[in-house]
């Protein structure tokens, strides 16, 4: 199993693709790839939701990934934000669905919960959790690059453990 996370942004949207490596005595995850999209402040919304589009879309068929996870909204104090967000969310699940890709969505909650084993982890504990799980020596891309991996981690434990995942759409 292959699976893109996408930790969606307004200025910085990460990506992270892991794989199981199911040929081992013991499953094992494997990072393949990790990195982030820059949206420029100056361009207008459109472009930058073009760009995210565009992107997302050429590493999603780049990577052939067998589904796509992305975090849920959360609620934010500020309406304007989280409509921001909801656009940058909106384009990421279309990328994937144009790609012929499922997608799913996990709450903060639970991706904390399925990489570090408690879903009020800090950042910096879910980081430090990720480099373990996948047996990386460097650093990040950006903190947006580790999230989005940790997307792609929960999903395949989810999907390990339970009979179907939270699918988009349902």
């Amino acid at each position: 199993m292959r699976v893109f996370g996408i930790d969606c942004g307004t200025e910085f949207t990460g990506y992270g693709v892991v794989r199981v490596d199911e040929t081992a005595r013991n499953p094992k995850l494997l990072h393949c790839a990790a990195g982030t999209i820059r949206l420029k402040k100056k361009e207008t919304t459109p472009q930058r939701l073009a760009q995210v589009y565009a992107e997302l879309t050429a590493l999603i068929e780049l990577h052939q990934p067998d589904a796509v996870a992305i975090e849920e909204v959360f609620f934010s104090a500020n309406a304007k934000s989280a409509l921001k967000l909801g656009q940058v969310r909106g384009v990421a699940m279309l990328a994937a669905a144009n790609c012929g890709r499922p997608v799913f969505e996990y709450a903060p909650l639970s991706i904390k919960s399925a990489v570090v084993g408690y879903g009020l982890a800090a950042k910096e504990q879910v980081q430090f959790m990720v480099t373990r799980l996948l047996e990386m020596d460097g650093a990040f891309d950006s903190p947006d690059a580790a999230d989005a991996l940790a997307i792609a981690i929960c999903h395949i434990h989810t999907a390990q453990s339970a009979p179907v995942a939270r699918k988009s759409g349902r």
